[in-house]
C-alpha cells in the first residue's frame, strides 16, 4: 500500500514539474518584442564592454535608437542564443501534401541587394560609432565584430 500511495505522489510530483516548465516556455514566446528595451539594452551591453563614459553612452544610446529599425535583434541568428542549435532559427516554409520543401528562388538579385544595403548600413553605423568611441575602443570593436563574424562564417562539423 505504501508503495502505490509513493508512486501516486512522485506522478504527481513530475506531472507539476513538466506543467511549470511547459507555462515558463508559454511565457518567454508570449513576449513581445520591444524595440526601446533592445536599444538600452544593446547600449549597455557596449558601455560596458568598451568602458564608454556617460557623454558617450548618450550619443550611443541616441545612434542605436536612430539605427534600430535598420538593424534587427541579435543573437537570433541560426546558432539561436547561448549556442543553443534551433534556438532562434527562422520558421521553415511549409511542407506540401508530400512532405516537399519548394524550391529555393533561382534569382537570389534581391538577396544580392539585402545583403548589400545591410552593409551599407552596418558602415554607416560604424561610421558614427568611430566618431563617438575614442580610438582603442573603436580598435578594441573591430576586432571584437572580426571574431564574431568569424565565428559566424566557419564552417560546421558534421557527424
Amino acid at each position: 500500500m505504501k508503495k502505490i500511495l509513493f508512486a501516486i505522489v512522485a506522478a504527481a510530483l513530475v506531472s507539476t514539474q513538466a506543467m511549470a516548465q511547459d507555462e515558463k516556455s508559454e511565457q518567454r514566446r508570449e513576449r513581445k518584442f520591444d524595440k526601446t528595451e533592445m536599444v538600452k539594452h544593446r547600449t549597455d551591453e557596449t558601455v560596458s564592454r568598451y568602458k564608454l563614459n556617460d557623454k558617450q553612452a548618450k550619443k550611443l544610446l541616441e545612434l542605436n535608437t536612430k539605427f534600430a529599425d535598420k538593424m534587427g535583434p541579435r543573437g537570433h541568428r541560426h546558432g539561436g542564443r547561448f549556442g543553443r542549435p534551433g534556438v532562434g532559427r527562422p520558421p521553415m516554409p511549409p511542407s506540401d501534401a508530400q512532405g516537399q520543401r519548394p524550391e529555393p528562388p533561382k534569382d537570389d538579385s534581391k538577396m544580392k541587394e539585402r545583403r548589400a544595403e545591410m552593409e551599407k548600413t552596418m558602415k554607416e553605423y560604424e561610421s558614427e560609432l568611430q566618431k563617438i568611441m575614442t580610438a582603442d575602443q573603436y580598435k578594441s570593436y573591430q576586432e571584437d565584430q572580426k571574431k564574431m563574424h568569424e565565428r559566424a562564417h566557419r564552417p560546421r562539423r558534421v557527424e
